[in-house]
């Protein structure tokens, strides 16, 4: 059985069913591109104050990873969009749905990167450096735990109860 199969409803047919799996990507897309915008032009805003001109290699070089990440992160969640306008009425959406999945699942994984950047320099103010990175590894085992491993352990044990149907 492949993914389309397994995820259709009975009553839908196979246009009506890339309709509904691109709107349900789109209403993701909203959620993660808000958050990650907001993160995005705060990050813009602290190379600007004159207390990060003085802080050292160390930050800078994080905060740069950070806002690279950032914006990686916006252009995947909003590649989608652009994809569809030059792709509109081409009838090719069967095609463009896996490609935008892709696009959002990177964008996640930038967002991580962005999330756990901004989280070190923040921490990186107010405990010792040692302290803040280690505390970061456990952030970053934190999302991937619950934003990868706990869906492919799902993904993983539903596929093989449908096999043993």
């Amino acid at each position: 059985m492949t993914d389309s199969e397994r995820y259709s409803r009975p009553d839908e047919d196979a246009g009506e069913r890339l309709d509904r799996q691109w709107n349900e990507l789109l209403q993701e897309l909203r959620l993660a591109q808000t958050g990650t915008q907001i993160l995005f032009a705060f990050l813009l805003s602290i190379a600007f104050q004159n207390r990060f001109q003085d802080a050292d290699a160390f930050t800078h070089g994080v905060y740069a990873v950070t806002l690279i990440a950032s914006a990686l992160a916006v252009g995947l969640f909003l590649a989608p969009v652009s994809f569809h306008r030059i792709v509109y009425r081409h009838k090719i959406r069967d095609r463009m749905l896996p490609v935008a999945n892709r696009m959002a699942i990177g964008g996640l994984v930038f967002l991580v990167l962005a999330m756990a950047g901004g989280v070190l320099l923040a921490l990186d103010v107010v405990l010792p450096r040692a302290i803040a990175i280690l505390t970061v590894v456990l952030v970053l085992l934190w999302f991937a735990v619950f934003w990868y491993a706990v869906p492919a352990w799902v993904r993983r044990t539903s596929a093989s109860g449908e096999s043993g149907r």
